[in-house]
């Protein structure tokens, strides 16, 4: 079943009282996503979080990702600074996948790491706490974060 449709069946089935969780054909769906994007872009002015995001991709056999340089100050301001990364980058790009990482919400919220479709839709995320309570690198913070997202989907790093 086409991705389209099983979040359509999925909406369908909320509306209609029948939606009893999540289905493996709707995991499948969102790991077969992730899997065929072409073009993966990840918001950034250094390449640092590239750099850790396309080590942790390999580990798991996806494909690599892109930066997309552009400034996401402005996203600070929002309510949850993350997402509003990766809807700039949406909006600046002609991306299959979005990976964005940025604050959570307030400051001190800690760090929201987000896979998001071409729609803007949320298709995993990997959080951890604020700097100043984990004192983990930045390298560190992303990896941890980019493999809860994936393990959370059923990922598993491919054997070398």
């Amino acid at each position: 079943m086409a991705f389209e449709e099983i979040i359509k069946n999925a909406y369908e089935e909320s509306e209609n009282n029948c939606r009893f969780g999540d289905k493996i054909e709707e995991i499948t769906a969102i790991q077969d996503y992730i899997k065929n994007s072409k073009k993966i872009y990840i918001p950034n002015k250094n390449g640092i979080k590239v750099e850790v995001l396309n080590g942790v991709l390999k580990e798991y056999g996806l494909p690599t990702a892109k930066i997309l340089q552009i400034n996401t100050n402005a996203a600070d301001a929002s309510r949850i600074p993350a997402l509003a990364k990766a809807y700039m980058a949406l909006d600046q790009s002609d991306a299959d996948l979005i990976i964005a990482r940025g604050r959570l919400g307030v400051p001190g919220s800690g760090s929201f790491l987000i896979f998001m479709d071409n729609k803007g839709r949320i298709l995993t995320a990997g959080t951890s706490p604020s700097h100043v309570v984990h004192n983990k690198t930045l390298e560190k913070a992303v990896y941890n974060e980019a493999n809860e997202a994936l393990i959370k989907i059923g990922f598993k790093k491919v054997k070398e």
